[in-house]
């Protein structure tokens, strides 16, 4: 069995808002990373990179209605980088806290200027857990904004797209990156569901082979782990829907199509999913159903051997109470007593009456098909 499946979880705790506090609080974690923002700037002809851990020029820059921008935001170890958002590109504070707040739910918001939207990443940390990441967006006319509290390298396939220049990445606007990025979001669900797929084979077999207790163990953390992706999956889908319907300007129509198909892959993750918790559960009954047979077996053979024993015990019973015909020591018979007991070749004759029994009641049970 591979290393996938983890019997234990990791669970996270992210930092919930203080009951009675106003909203539109930034909330900056004592172990959030220090940000690091890369900007992608390109067009048909021309792509650029530029590090930075600072967004203070950030506005001037995207003045240049010539190319489009992606700027990707990891760390949140910067009060100052979220006002530098809400003064110079008019981002409500409602959409900061989200931003920081990273148990958000998948949804879009649309706002007058720009288009927020959440999504969650699923991956496997170093030690095989399951990892649940927020990544937010704000998307304007030339730019898209993401954000990631931690450093995952997580969307790299963008990155690659981006610098080989193929495809429409480069030409098709802003709303076309945020859809690459989605798109690869829900491609990692895929991976993540084929992954458990094969556990899921691997498991069956062992319960063929030879089924033990920690097969149990190890289809209840593929069930926890689907119902993870279950939470993610079914308001991603919903969330692209709420793109497909939108009216915003900010999404083209061209985007809108591949929006589409990302649309329809979300579905098929819902049907994998659900298919997936119907075959673990099925193996899950398998297995105790497999435990009860082989309860049924252990406790079949300890009847036939108590079946067997019973009357043997019974004649050695009878003969061990010791009750004489003769009083040893005064030689006066006892009436009504064990005659038997000082016979001739008493003890060799009870064995072979033992024997014969038990022999008979094997043939018989033999016969009645129960060492089948």
């Amino acid at each position: 069995m591979g290393k996938r499946i983890k019997s234990k979880r990791k669970r996270k705790h992210y930092a919930l808002p203080v009951v009675g506090s106003s909203p539109g609080q930034v909330y900056i974690d004592e172990h959030s990373l220090e940000p690091k923002v890369t900007v992608h700037a390109f067009n048909a002809g021309e792509y650029k990179i530029e590090e930075t851990n600072s967004i203070e020029h950030l506005s001037r820059v995207l003045s240049d209605k010539s190319l489009t921008f992606w700027v990707d935001i990891r760390g949140f170890k910067s009060e100052a980088m979220f006002e530098t958002l809400t003064r110079d590109f008019n981002v409500n504070k409602l959409v900061l806290e989200d931003i920081t707040r990273t148990y958000q739910r998948p949804k879009q918001e649309e706002y007058d200027t720009y288009v927020f939207a959440v999504s969650r990443m699923l991956f496997f940390d170093e030690e095989n857990n399951l990892e649940n990441e927020q990544i937010s967006f704000i998307l304007t006319d030339n730019a898209v904004f993401t954000f990631q509290e931690g450093y995952e390298n997580c969307l790299d396939p963008v990155r690659n797209r981006l610098k080989a220049g193929k495809g429409n990445i480069r030409v098709s606007g802003s709303s076309y990156i945020m859809y690459a990025i989605m798109d690869v979001v829900i491609d990692k669900y895929f991976e993540i569901l084929n992954i458990w797929g094969e556990d899921l084979d691997q498991i069956e077999d062992r319960l063929i082979d030879k089924p033990d207790r920690s097969i149990m163990y190890d289809i209840q953390a593929v069930k926890r782990n689907l119902i993870a992706i279950r939470r993610v999956a079914w308001p991603e889908r919903d969330k692209l829907n709420d793109f497909l319907r939108s009216d915003s300007p900010l999404i083209t129509d061209q985007t809108k199509l591949y929006i589409r198909d990302a649309y329809d892959h979300c579905i098929q993750i819902i049907d994998i999913v659900e298919s997936l918790k119907e075959i673990s559960a099925s193996n899950l009954d398998m297995y105790l159903s497999i435990i009860s047979n082989r309860m049924n077996e252990i406790m079949k053979v300890l009847t036939i051997m108590s079946s067997i024993f019973i009357p043997l015990t019974f004649i050695a019973g009878i003969y061990g109470m010791n009750f004489a015909r003769q009083d040893p020591v005064t030689g006066k018979l006892m009436p009504d007593n064990m005659p038997e007991l000082y016979a001739q070749h008493g003890y060799l004759y009870t064995m072979i009456i033992m024997v014969v029994i038990a022999v008979v009641q094997v043939i018989y049970f033999w016969r009645k098909g129960w060492f089948k």
